[in-house]
């Protein structure tokens, strides 16, 4: 069918294009991680303890079998070598500021899935399978990139995402504190949906962004708080400072248990990545700790050194 000419106007949103503009076009980082287990016929995953039990939701759906590891100081997976190519390993770019960590892994490791979903600006490693999650860094209310050269050989349905958007609205009309509920009712929903093509608005969305600032933003914004806070920041080891480019966070790991209460009460809003992982590990392994005491620090697009200002206020 034509587009229809004239009659009400929809929202006007700029039209650009997407960052990821050659990748697989998706609904979910989750769906996309179904897609490559389907495609690739793998039979058995290596995933770390340190993740989010909603990428477990694929495996368990497909009746794909897996093994917990675990990471030493650097966040690399302590495994043993193997070229079974019924096994795949996944790996995250943690916080998005492991880019350099994830090409050494995906060099020693030709079955890896690298799930960036926390690295939306790090580039795919060519011939390794490459998870984006851009909800994770823009205001949409699914969508996910995947870059993959293995195909799925049945058409795929396209999302619809236009009744999942109230969060997007009230927290701007209204507060993000209205707006929680809402959010928090479309991460639940989110949860074992079926594969889809991206939504149409979803990609509307994603092509009306500002890429560059964006990317520019984030970069300025983790190096003032790594500035002010490097010398009071467990994890500074971690951060290769000439590979950040467009981090999802600033990864601020402290032992003062009334920081993140702290913030909260300053409406500074920050995330506990994961729950879950206090289920399968003991607090004297780095990923419970991470768990426990890792705050991760808003640095997006949104802010400037005023906001950044407040936050580092906060903490000291």
């Amino acid at each position: 069918m034509n587009d229809a000419i004239g009659g009400y106007f929809e929202l006007e949103l700029k039209k650009g294009t997407e960052y990821h503009q050659n990748a697989i076009r998706l609904n979910t980082a989750r769906n996309a991680f179904e897609y490559i287990l389907r495609c690739r016929k793998i039979k058995h995953v290596l995933v770390p303890k340190y993740m989010c039990n909603s990428m477990l939701q694929p495996l368990e759906r497909l009746g794909v079998s897996y093994t917990f590891y675990d990471f030493d100081k650097k966040l690399r997976p302590i495994i043993d070598d193997s070229d079974d190519q019924d096994e795949a390993l996944l790996v995250v770019n943690y916080f998005g500021i492991l880019n350099n960590t994830i090409k050494e892994i995906a060099s020693k490791n030709p079955n890896s899935i690298v799930d960036n979903s926390q690295a939306f600006f790090s580039q795919p490693i060519s011939g390794i399978d490459t998870i984006y999650s851009p909800r994770k860094f823009f205001g949409v209310p699914d969508g996910a990139y995947l870059y993959s050269d293995c195909s799925m050989s049945f058409e795929l349905q396209q999302d619809i995402s236009y009744n999942h958007c109230d969060f997007l609205l009230q927290r701007i009309d209204l507060s993000p504190e209205e707006g929680y509920s809402s959010f928090r009712r479309n991460e639940e929903r989110l949860d074992n949906k079926p594969i889809r093509r991206m939504s149409k608005l979803t990609q509307a969305l994603l092509s009306s962004i500002d890429y560059e600032f964006a990317r520019k933003r984030r970069n300025e914004n983790f190096f003032f708080l790594h500035e002010n806070l490097r010398d009071k920041n467990e994890l500074t080891d971690l951060i290769e400072n000439e590979a950040i480019d467009g981090p999802m966070v600033y990864p601020f790991m402290t032992r003062d248990p009334s920081l993140r209460e702290k913030l909260h009460k300053n409406r500074i809003y920050v995330a506990t990545y994961w729950n879950d992982v206090f289920e399968r590990t003991d607090e004297n392994s780095l990923e419970w700790q991470l768990a426990k005491y890792m705050i991760p620090l808003p640095i997006d697009q949104r802010y400037y050194n005023s906001d950044l200002i407040q936050i580092l206020n906060t903490i000291y």
